[in-house]
């Protein structure tokens, strides 16, 4: 899929609107939050899941505290 979409001014900032077939591939809808990363071939757009994200830290934390345990486990 290929948009292009034009840069407007909403107050005192520049916003970019997403037409609904772009909200539709994402997956998201208002009020979800979206990341903008810088790629190789430029710049990507993704949908956060925030449900996701705490199951990451959550991961991250028992992962620092079990390090040795883990490693163990793994050989």
């Amino acid at each position: 899929m290929t948009l292009e979409l034009k840069l407007r001014k909403i107050g005192n900032s520049v916003g970019l609107v997403l037409p609904k077939e772009a909200l539709a591939h994402l997956k998201v809808e208002e009020g979800d939050t979206v990341t903008l990363t810088e790629s190789q071939d430029g710049m990507r757009l993704t949908a956060s899941n925030p449900e996701f994200a705490k199951t990451m830290a959550v991961f991250e934390s028992l992962n620092r505290r079990y390090r040795n345990t883990l490693r163990e486990l793994a050989k």
